[in-house]
């Protein structure tokens, strides 16, 4: 997604669902296989409510002009 403007990314040139799903569960069958025993995962492309909580020391904001070139 787009982080340039706003909180929430846009996705608005990101790849179509015929590209993407495929993609999408190839990053979550590697995520298993690399031992993540607590994977949760919803549908591509749903609108999905989370609830969120940071527990960490640090909040990472990502903000680069080396992303527009």
């Amino acid at each position: 997604g787009d982080t340039a403007k706003g909180k929430r990314p846009s996705f608005i040139h990101a790849a179509k669902g015929e590209l993407a799903v495929p993609c999408y569960d190839k990053f979550l069958e590697e995520m298993s296989h690399q031992g993540l025993k607590a994977l949760q995962h919803g549908e591509f492309g749903a609108d999905m409510q989370i609830d969120l909580v940071n527990d960490g020391p640090v909040t990472i904001v990502i903000d680069t002009d080396e992303w527009k070139k």
